[in-house]
This record gives C-alpha cells, structure tokens and sequence, in this order.
C-alpha cells in the first residue's frame, strides 16, 4: 500500500463536524470541512445514528479533494463525562543517578494503578506537570542526577471506555481506524497559550454544548482538568421550561442574543425580534426581561462553578496576573456587547474571547501530537509491536 500523503484531524463535536487535511512534509492545511451534526457523547445518553450518516458523507468528501482512499483519523472530542485524576508517585534512589528508564517505570507504575483502579475508562491523555528531585522541582526531566529520591506529578485525562469503543465500532464500519484520540478542550489550550505567555496563570473555559471544560495553566504548565456538566445548551432548555416553547423556537430565541436584539435598547431590533417570534408564539406573553433573567441566570451559574474550580487550584500570589479564556460554541452567547459581564462576575477585567475556526480547532491536535511538548507522554499506537515495553507504551517529546 502507498505511503500517504495527508493527516486528517477530526473533530467530532455535540452540534458540528469538523475536518482538516494536513500535508504530512510541509504540515499545512490542504483543505477543511464543516457540518452540522448533532452527536450525544454522555454515556447514558450515547446516540450515533445521525453522527454515522454525516461521517459517511465527510470521508467521501475527503476521500474526493485528496484523491487518496481514507484509512486512518486521529479523532479529537470531548464529553461530559470526562475528568482527570492527578496522582503523585515516587522512588527511593540510595544516591544512583535518575535514567530515563526509572521515570518510565514510575509511569507505567501509575498508569496501572489508573486502569486497576478505572477498569471502565480509557487513558487519553498522560501529562506530567511536576518532577521533584530531593525537595527541589524541575520543569523537565531531570537525568543524570545523583539523588535519595524522586517523584513525578501526574495528571490522566480518561474517557468512558464505552464511548471510545463505540466510536471505533463507528469507524470500522467505514474501514477506518483511529491512530490516536485526542480531547479537544485540552488540545486546543495547549495550541492558544502561546498567545497569553506573559500571563502566569491561565484558566480556558471551554464552553460546549452540554459541558464546560475548565483547563488551568500556570506558568505554561498544565496544573488541571476539570469537566462541568453544563454548557450552552442549557440555556435553550431553560427557555423552552420556562416560556413553555419548543427547543427549535427557544434555539431561535437564544441565538438571537448573538445579534445583539433581545438585549438592544434600540426600538427597530426589538421589532425585528418581535416580528420574527411573536407570531409564532401567538397568545404567550414574550418578556424580554424574563428571557434576560433565564439567560444570565444560567451564565451566572456556568461561570460561578468555573470560577470556583479555578479559585480552589490557583496560587493565591499570582492571582493579579490570572487570565480567562473564553472558547468553544457555546462561549459564544457570552461574547455580546449587550452583556454587563459585571453582573455575573468580580472577574469581568480578566476575561477575553478567543475566535475559533475549524482550522486552528484540528490544527490543535496537529499541534499536540506532532508539536513540542516537554509535558505530554505520548502513547505509541498499538500498531507498533517491534520496540521493547516501553519503547512500545511511551516517549518523550525532545
């Protein structure tokens, strides 16, 4: 079989689909797709059938602009049901050097305890954000240094096991195969960081369509992951309890927050906003200031339970230099001029937008896997059978 001449990312988003072909010599984006798709990634809730028909219809699409039989993805996605275990190991070292053999042996250590402990979550991603030598910290892999003992911070990124079987299946279906899965949310901070460096704590809030994701950053280093249960979809179905609407109309009803009308004190956009909706909801009675309540009512607790998470794991003497961000579809309804962020947070000077496209989404687990990462241990895919057990499991970025 011929050598391939493209990477393509995937990104299996809850409201859209989104693809992009990568040249393997030059890395550069040959093309993108988008569709929309609605895919229910809670494990409770895990329904495949319309993500199945879109993803046939994208790999056709790929298949035709590169000209080359598709046969493996590397899928980037994120769940509810995600979280992240952080788990400190050590070893007593009687004065001998650290190799790079005894670090593998600690990790493979806690990654076994990680799968003993998880049996029904997958290991996604494997980041090391603190190396301790005799009380004294490191950044990178300290080898060669004569100590009593060291410890490694780990932090796990898992997956319901049942998801990632069930989206293998999904692509099998299709003879493909998944080189490697990715959590969008992480991969995605990790790419904009740069753009922040001369703050020393940065907290990304990933805002999707039924979870936010809260990624904290200090000093560049990955310190957490944390998953919440709530995203922007919430809101549409706050709307639809309340006014008693359908969730297409109370879709309709929250995009509009976008356009600046529901909130606009200018009389023409409140008539276009009536003229849209009011003839459809017919004898309801349409408050504007009830619909106001119901959206920052449910922002206001989005951002308080994020804010919470950060405020447990932040350093209390950086927290002058702290920046949000802001990502993710449902961030969208949060980026609007008609919005007091003061009503719904202290933190309003420390929070920006950061604009997405299907571009820099895929080229963000382009980046993280192909990129440099002196924090991420990259699992080998198991394709690979020829090296040594650890050679096999693990390597480091150099």
């Amino acid at each position: 079989m011929s050598e391939k001449n493209y990477d393509i990312y995937l990104d299996l988003g809850s409201s859209k689909i989104r693809a992009t072909a990568f040249d393997k010599q030059e890395k550069n984006q040959i093309f993108f797709v988008e569709k929309e798709c609605l895919t229910c990634l809670k494990l409770n809730q895990l329904n495949l059938l319309e993500t199945d028909r879109i993803i046939e219809d994208t790999i056709f699409e790929i298949e035709k602009k590169t000209g080359e039989y598709l046969s493996n993805i590397n899928l980037m996605l994120d769940t509810s049901d995600a979280f992240s275990i952080i788990l400190s190991v050590s070893k007593k070292n009687e004065k001998k050097n650290i190799t790079k053999q005894d670090v593998q042996y600690l990790i493979q250590d806690a990654k076994q305890q990680i799968l003993s402990g998880y049996s029904d979550k997958s290991i996604i991603h494997i980041i090391i954000n603190n190396y301790k030598v005799d009380d004294t910290d490191y950044e990178s892999l300290p080898l060669n240094i004569e100590c009593k003992k060291f410890s490694i911070d780990i932090v796990f990124i898992c997956f319901p096991k049942e998801i990632i079987k069930n989206l293998e299946k999904l692509f099998n279906k299709h003879q493909i195969s998944i080189d490697q899965f990715i959590c969008s949310s992480y991969a995605k901070s990790f790419n904009y960081k740069k753009h922040f460096i001369e703050f020393n704590q940065i907290a990304f809030l990933d805002i999707g369509y039924e979870k936010t994701s809260v990624i904290f950053y200090e000093k560049e280093k990955l310190k957490f992951f944390n998953v919440l249960p709530i995203g922007g979809h919430h809101i549409t179905k706050d709307i639809s309890k309340v006014l008693d609407l359908n969730i297409e109309l109370s879709e309709k009803i929250k995009s509009n927050l976008n356009r600046g009308i529901i909130f606009s004190e200018n009389e023409e956009n409140t008539e276009i906003f009536k003229n849209e909706f009011i003839n459809i909801i017919k004898d309801k009675k349409l408050s504007f200031d009830l619909i106001k309540k119901i959206i920052f009512a449910r922002i206001e607790e989005t951002l308080n339970l994020s804010f919470k998470t950060i405020d447990k794991n932040k350093s209390s003497e950086l927290k002058k230099e702290l920046k949000i961000i802001l990502i993710g579809q449902g961030s969208q309804i949060l980026n609007n001029k008609y919005i007091d962020m003061k009503e719904t947070t202290p933190l309003v000077d420390e929070i920006d937008f950061f604009e997405e496209s299907t571009t820099n989404i895929c080229e963000s687990g382009l980046k993280l896997m192909q990129g440099i990462n002196k924090q991420e241990v990259t699992i080998i895919p198991k394709k690979l059978k020829k090296k040594g057990l650890f050679e096999r499991l693990f390597y480091f970025f150099k």
